[in-house]
């Protein structure tokens, strides 16, 4: 028997629970969530809810709202469907501000809300009770996440809820897709609510945006022209659909695709074309260069194209409109999904392809060569990275090396935040590879896997049997709050890989600072200042404080034994299982 709301004349319900009705019919399925005083009607909603058997998203308690911000981004990433969070107030929304950077940057749309203290003192249902509802009281809320959404409001009156999530839901998914946030005052919530179009269909539908067709015409001839074409991608391609008409594309055309700082994989890294992460020799001979979603596609004062080179940008957002400053040359921008962007092009192109077949043909085998050794360096690099002494210290592209290998032939996901490096690892499917978002808001890939974790056991995605493993350094693991994500790893029994890579310091800092000043005195100290996160406390304890699988290697020729052990156990569905790598610097 389906279960529906009752929609009756002058039926009601808690606003608090017809909020989240609401968003189980805009297929919202999971709520990550952290309670607090203003919850009351959230909760009781809830157990309304629950009491008239009326079909609700699953609520999860999340003890840190950054969890549930990483959740959510992983939730998303496995599935491509909308999330939603709930904090708690304006110091629950203040944890969720790194995550809504994150989100807003990577392009996820997240229904972000958190409650607002109580307005009135007195007199109305909800009203202030503990000293907090006066403590919490903040002239713009909005504020700690304005720059990071698309769009806010406040819920005013109860019968707006439908409306007003249909509106937030629509402007989420609208490209290029990101967060919003609502504001939810706790005696609004507490109003009884009209049921009635609660189960209804969204209102509102969310558009779609295709290129020109003279724009794809015009990218099409720069292209089929050039006698050396280049193609930059850095956010995947648009996925499964977009990964393998970018792949055809460059395999066609003989067109090396560098994937520099790649968020995600737009060709696998096997790929006769795949270029390797560093666009400068190809920069400088190109004279076309095809720009696939990518907020910054090199680096301006080490890579510079030729002055005659023309340019096209492609992707939901090719110029990425909300960056203040991006002055990246854009001859032709291409706007719209980036897979079906791409499939675009790609037909257009083939109309010109008999007549381009002499440029093709003369650049194939070189191109070829040229990517090959560039990938067979990349493999040198990473077995020179295990260490000459008996194995120790061991490199990160050694331990890039070996998760590869472990994983190799299995359904897999890595998910990277300043841990294992792309170059040395072997991957071919659209969704096996994540970096860390570039807002840099750091702890995410171990809450994100989480995410990707729940939705692959809960039969949310293609993948029930993947293997979803974070890697981070151990600066990154510590943002994460790591005792969190463990609490909640363990309560709804996800089972995933964790692998720190501990070189006891912030890495990433002491590298920017050796590009800026190479030969400055932060560079000649002995120990670089800012930078030591000397001692690191034993981090196979914390997980093993949760019941997790723990082990910690300092022996590059042990780690593919404890990489095959810590998997085992992740395939047997055993629960969570972390792996310290003591890496060097």
């Amino acid at each position: 028997m389906d279960r529906r709301i009752d929609a009756s004349e002058g039926a009601t319900m808690t606003a608090g629970g017809a909020l989240l009705a609401r968003l189980k019919a805009l297929g919202v399925d999971v709520i990550f969530a952290n309670s607090g005083t203003d919850f009351p009607p959230i909760i009781e909603g809830l157990a309304e809810a629950a009491a008239a058997d009326v079909p609700l998203p699953q609520a999860l308690v999340m003890p840190h709202e950054h969890a549930a911000m990483g959740m959510a981004h992983g939730y998303y990433l496995a599935t491509g469907r909308p999330q939603a969070v709930m904090g708690h107030t304006n110091v629950g929304l203040a944890n969720c501000a790194i995550g809504a950077l994150n989100a807003a940057v990577d392009q996820v749309p997240v229904l972000l809300f958190s409650g607002r203290t109580p307005v009135t003192e007195q007199g109305r249902l909800g009203a202030r009770t503990v000293p907090i509802g006066w403590g919490q009281e903040m002239r713009d809320q909005t504020a700690l996440v304005r720059e990071a959404v698309k769009w806010d409001y406040e819920l005013r009156f109860p019968e707006q809820v439908a409306e007003v999530l249909d509106r937030a839901l629509a402007v989420a998914m609208t490209q290029p897709r990101g967060p919003v946030y609502l504001s939810l005052p706790r005696e609004v919530l507490c109003e009884p609510c009209p049921t009635a179009g609660l189960d209804a269909p969204p209102a509102i539908a969310v558009p779609r945006e295709a290129a020109h067709p003279d724009d794809l015409a015009a990218a099409a001839e720069i292209l089929a022209a050039a006698k050396r074409p280049l193609i930059v991608a850095q956010r995947g391609a648009g996925g499964a659909a977009g990964f393998a008409a970018l792949s055809a594309l460059a395999a066609d055309w003989a067109i090396p695709v560098v994937q520099y700082w790649a968020l995600k994989l737009a060709v696998p890294t096997t790929h006769e074309m795949a270029a390797g992460v560093d666009p400068g020799p190809w920069m400088a001979e190109a004279d076309a260069i095809l720009v696939v979603d990518a907020l910054a596609p090199w680096w301006p004062d080490q890579h510079r194209p030729r002055p005659d080179c023309r340019i096209v940008h492609l992707g939901p957002d090719p110029i990425f409109a909300r960056t203040p400053v991006r002055n990246f040359r854009t001859d032709l921008a291409l706007r719209g999904e980036s897979g079906e962007t791409i499939a675009a092009l790609a037909a257009a192109m083939a109309k010109r392809k008999k007549a381009a077949a002499k440029r093709i043909a003369a650049r194939r085998r070189d191109v070829a060569d040229r990517c090959a050794a560039a990938r067979a360096a990349a493999d040198r690099a990473a077995a020179a990275a295990n260490g000459a002494a008996g194995g120790r210290p061991m490199g990160k592209l050694w331990v890039s090396r070996c998760l590869s290998e472990a994983l190799a032939g299995k359904p897999a996901t890595v998910l990277s935040e300043l841990g294992a490096p792309l170059p040395g690892m072997k991957l071919e499917a659209h969704d096996s590879w994540y970096q860390e978002p570039h807002a840099g808001g750091l702890g995410w890939s171990f809450p994100c896997a989480m995410g990707m974790a729940l939705a692959d056991r809960d039969g949310r995605t293609d993948r029930p049997g993947r293997i979803v493993a974070a890697t981070m350094g151990d600066g990154s693991y510590i943002f994460a709050n790591p005792v969190a994500c463990h609490q909640i790893a363990e309560a709804l029994d996800l089972s995933l890989l964790v692998v720190i890579l501990n070189n006891a310091e912030w890495g990433a800092v002491r590298r920017s600072v050796l590009d800026i000043y190479p030969d400055g005195h932060a560079a000649k100290a002995n120990r670089m200042p800012l930078t030591a996160l000397a001692p690191t406390p034993d981090f196979t304890q914390v997980a093993r404080a949760s019941r997790g699988w723990a082990e910690r290697v300092d022996n590059g020729d042990a780690l593919p034994g404890v990489l095959a052990a810590a998997i085992a156990h992740v395939e047997a569905r055993k629960g969570l299982a972390l792996v310290e790598v003591i890496v060097g610097g």
